[in-house]
């Protein structure tokens, strides 16, 4: 299973932006962007910045949506492929299937700090979909769908006490969330006011047109 194993902080230097890959932590006067809010590499801060150019900044808003959401190139292909072959406007369709995502709605929900950790509930076998258990962080929730996390009961109170952390967070409009006995279930289908993160899709819809 492929993923981006690249440092946290290196891709949000490279962006520019926070993308608060770990979560909460990067609340932290330890992140590494509030210290070092310049491009990554040996000359970075020397590096000047320059305007950037149409397919740079189509570019930069593709690399973003990827690491957000902690996926690679070819999976992000298919799905702006599986996008295009939808109903509606492509770039919110696509926005639409990253956050269907099943490890992004373990995150969203407050069970996790990061889509990272999330995975890694997903992984270890902690979610169960309309009862049955699914380890595919790829896994698009549907509306009507109900997801619970079970595990041992020293490993949910781990979970009980991130909920409790993230508590202040708020929760999506989508999504129906019981903290107390973890499970989430998914109201409506996400718009594109729902993503958590400022995302221009019709930048990427024009980078995977040419």
């Amino acid at each position: 299973m492929a993923r981006n194993v690249a440092a946290s902080c290196r891709l949000c230097r490279r962006e520019s932006e926070k993308l608060f890959l770990k979560g909460v932590r990067c609340i932290s006067d330890k992140c590494a962007f509030a210290r070092r809010e310049y491009a990554p590499g040996q000359h970075g801060q020397k590096r000047k910045r320059r305007k950037s150019s149409e397919y740079e900044a189509q570019l930069r808003e593709k690399q973003k949506a990827k690491r957000v959401y902690g996926i690679l190139e070819r999976q992000f292909r298919n799905y702006f492929e599986k996008a295009e072959r939808a109903r509606g406007a492509t770039g919110e369709v696509l926005l639409q299937l990253l956050e269907r995502r099943l490890d992004n709605v373990v995150q969203r929900s407050g069970f996790a700090v990061s889509r990272s950790s999330a995975r890694q509930l997903v992984t270890h076998g902690f979610a169960k979909v309309n009862g049955r258990k699914v380890n595919i962080p790829s896994y698009l929730v549907k509306t009507g769908d109900k997801i619970v996390l079970k595990g041992k009961e020293k490993q949910l109170k781990t979970i009980r006490e991130t909920t409790k952390m993230l508590e202040d967070r708020g929760t999506p409009e989508w999504l129906k969330v019981s903290p107390e006995d973890l499970t989430a279930e998914i109201k409506r289908l996400p718009v594109k006011k729902d993503v958590g993160m400022a995302i221009e899709e019709s930048l990427i819809v024009e980078l995977y047109s040419k």
